[in-house]
């Protein structure tokens, strides 16, 4: 069996070496990441709800996709193929922002992430991987903010952290 690497970089981006993807979240290591986001033409966010399967945060919400680009894979790459992998779509995409986030999450793993985010608008309807994704469904923003209000454990900590900031640089 294969194990997956992450690219390990410093708080500018910059690569310091790999690591074996779960050893990285094991001993919190700062790792390069990516979140895609897709919006559809009524202005509706596509989420997906993380299989059960899912090795941290299962069974949560969270944006479209999201994963670690490989060696050699650039963050937009990642991104591309994580959409076709996990959504069965495609999408042009576009990078918002990036940040660094650091939180604990279950089964004693540490997310420790600079996080690419990306944009993309599709009215594309999913072809999920059942291997990664148990649902998912298209909701506005203001639906999905007072949802979080009531039930924030229902999504993943960098979802939290981004929504709004997303929100904004969609209303720029």
């Amino acid at each position: 069996m294969i194990t997956e690497q992450v690219i390990l970089v410093d708080e500018n981006d910059l690569e310091t070496g790999v690591m074996e993807k779960m050893e990285a979240h094991r001993n919190a290591i700062l790792h390069r990441a990516v979140s895609v986001f897709i919006v559809n033409h009524k202005g509706e966010w596509l989420l997906q709800q993380r299989a059960f399967s899912k090795y941290h945060s299962n069974g949560l919400w969270t944006n479209t996709c999201c994963s670690h680009p490989r060696p050699g894979e650039s963050s937009l790459e990642t991104a591309r193929r994580r959409l076709k992998e996990e959504m069965g779509m495609t999408a042009e995409l576009s990078e918002m922002f990036h940040f660094i986030y650091k939180e604990a999450l279950d089964n004693e793993l540490t997310e420790y992430e600079l996080d690419h985010v990306f944009i993309g608008f599709s009215d594309e309807q999913p072809k999920i991987n059942t291997d990664e994704v148990v649902s998912w469904k298209y909701v506005t923003y203001n639906e999905l903010k007072k949802d979080i209000e009531k039930h924030p454990e229902n999504y993943t900590v960098w979802f939290l952290k981004i929504v709004d900031r997303v929100h904004q640089h969609l209303n720029k």
